[in-house]
């Protein structure tokens, strides 16, 4: 059965401590459903996903796993519910089909694990390609600007406070694209996937996430093709290699107007002299 929308919270009942009193009252939590990504009739991998976004996710998870390099790759995403889960059933364009068979490989990935399913050393430390550099430069200021946008656009974890969100900030027009999802790699794949259907230049801004910076979300913003990733969160140091060999401007532990630049920091004009 094909469907177009499926809950991503519910209540539940809970019995909460107030002021040294019992209440007994309903609280808003996340979903959490498994998601299969098909390609040609065969389960491709199956991840614990928020069920919000789910044509995003398709177009995204595929950009980001180098199953696809352009949304034109895509025939067709049909999303069918699949008893408890759902089933994210992705028609490839015919040149897609070669990059497929040779990233095919099976994984169930919780929502903390990007790596879950790997088969080898040399797949789960793939290099991506390096970002253009993108020959612009920001102030302190717009980091800052960044953040703070992102905050304002989580109806979900405003509601929950369980989700991760990431954003993509354009330096010129704001924050364009917010996504949720109770995995941060998830949210990353959901942006990835609605910029890439929307056409938006990732050369234009920056990916912003709330969560830590594993090397996973390096290697998913190189994907994305965009220089500059912004969080609140402290990166691995994997993930401060990956973005140095990549080209990427990593900034993250972003409190207000303090951040600590990692890589490339030279793309950031003035008020970086004190930065570890």
């Amino acid at each position: 059965m094909s469907v177009t929308a499926f809950p991503s919270r519910r209540m539940v009942d809970r019995v909460a401590r107030r002021k040294g009193a019992r209440v007994e009252d309903r609280r808003a939590v996340p979903e959490e459903t498994p998601v299969a990504f098909s390609y040609g009739g065969s389960t491709h991998a199956v991840m614990m996903a928020t069920p919000d976004d789910l044509v995003d996710f398709a177009y995204g998870f595929s950009l980001t796993e180098g199953i696809i390099g352009s949304a034109g790759d895509i025939d067709r995403v049909e999303v069918v519910e699949a008893g408890p889960g759902i089933d994210l059933q992705i028609r490839l364009a015919q040149d897609a089909g070669t990059a497929l068979a040779a990233r095919r490989r099976h994984l169930a990935g919780p929502v903390g694990c990007g790596l879950c399913g790997i088969e080898s050393i040399e797949q789960a430390l793939r290099e991506p390609r390096p970002v253009a550099d993108p020959g612009r430069r920001i102030d302190p200021v717009t980091v800052s600007d960044a953040v703070k946008a992102l905050e304002g656009e989580q109806p979900l974890n405003s509601a929950t406070r369980a989700v991760h969100a990431a954003g993509f900030y354009d330096f010129d027009a704001g924050m364009v694209a917010v996504r949720e999802d109770v995995g941060r790699h998830n949210a990353l794949d959901k942006l990835a996937g609605a910029l890439l259907r929307n056409g938006v230049d990732p050369a234009r801004g920056a990916v912003v996430v709330t969560s830590r910076i594993s090397v996973e979300m390096v290697q998913k913003t190189a994907a994305i093709g965009c220089s500059f990733l912004f969080a609140v969160s402290a990166p691995t140091a994997l993930a401060v290699r990956t973005a140095e060999a990549t080209g990427i401007t990593l900034v993250a532990v972003v409190r207000g107007a303090e951040f600590e630049v990692f890589t490339h920091a030279d793309r950031i004009d003035g008020g970086i002299a004190d930065v570890a």
